[in-house]
């Protein structure tokens, strides 16, 4: 029999996996990857605050990721630096500042690894409750916005001349990635979130055969990477987090395999006759 830990653990990655899918999605589309770094390195800004202040960890991480948003589409407006370079700045800075804090806390004793690599083992009841109650927002605010978000991430002018608003989608947006990366940081860590959003769905990309299939499949293959990543952990003892990730990437690169390559092969082969 499975200890109740590792069940927990179960529910949650499979919670995770399953709202950061069609999420990832998006990411994807819009090339987004490096934006989903940055908000994952302000997490650890947010970490460092919430200890300062005594705040709820979740909260303060959602709230410094909402911020950092906010930031980026202000200087964006501004046209002064590359939207990259932008990113740039924002990841580095909210992670340094963060570290900066962290080490002036010398009351205070924390696990870095923890925050960095994440701990799914040690869920609670309660985690289990916040990631399926906020996935589940996320995911009908999600069902909300696909027709903006998807019209504004194909064609923004359109978008905008069809009156879907596309800037007020992409805000939305934003901040649903920030409640995720709030909720997830405890499951796989802050350097590991971005794979977990960006893997799935990109080998989903391979065998969609529409937008919304994709998101399915990439929630599909996120808990299927997640319950994978968890027994490997379990077998070989590995760190869970990672271990997660690295299922992920077995199945990208399963995906990558040519479909039918033997019948290819004999067909090439009786072509140079």
């Amino acid at each position: 029999m499975l200890d109740d830990f590792f069940i927990r653990a179960l529910l949650a990655g499979i919670g995770i996996a399953m709202v950061a899918g069609p999420l990832g999605c998006f990411v994807i589309w819009r090339r987004m990857a490096y934006f989903g770094d940055t908000m994952a390195h302000s997490a650890l800004l947010g970490v460092a605050l919430s200890l300062l202040l005594k705040l709820n960890l979740m909260v303060s991480v959602f709230i410094v990721a909402s911020v950092v948003s906010m930031l980026l589409l202000f200087l964006q407006k501004r046209g002064a630096l590359s939207t990259d370079a932008l990113l740039g700045i924002l990841s580095h800075s909210a992670l340094s500042i963060g570290l900066v804090i962290v080490a002036f806390m010398t009351w205070v004793r924390i696990d870095l690894v923890g925050f960095l690599f994440g701990d799914i083992l040690a869920v609670s009841e309660a985690d289990i409750d916040i990631i399926w109650g906020g996935g589940i927002l996320v995911i009908l605010a999600l069902v909300y916005l696909w027709r903006p978000l998807l019209a504004s991430t194909v064609n923004p002018e359109l978008a905008e001349a069809e009156g879907l608003n596309p800037e007020r989608a992409r805000l939305f947006f934003m901040l649903l990635m920030a409640l995720v990366i709030a909720i997830a940081m405890k499951i796989v860590g802050i350097l590991l979130i971005t794979s977990l959003l960006i893997i799935p769905a990109a080998t989903a990309r391979r065998f969609a055969t529409s937008p919304e299939v994709m998101a399915i499949l990439a929630s599909l293959i996120g808990a299927v990477a997640a319950a994978g990543g968890l027994f490997g952990s379990l077998h070989w003892d590995t760190p869970s987090g990672p271990s997660i990730v690295v299922a992920a990437l077995a199945l990208f690169v399963l995906s990558l395999l040519p479909v039918g390559w033997p019948e290819r092969a004999s067909h090439s082969s009786h072509g140079g006759h």
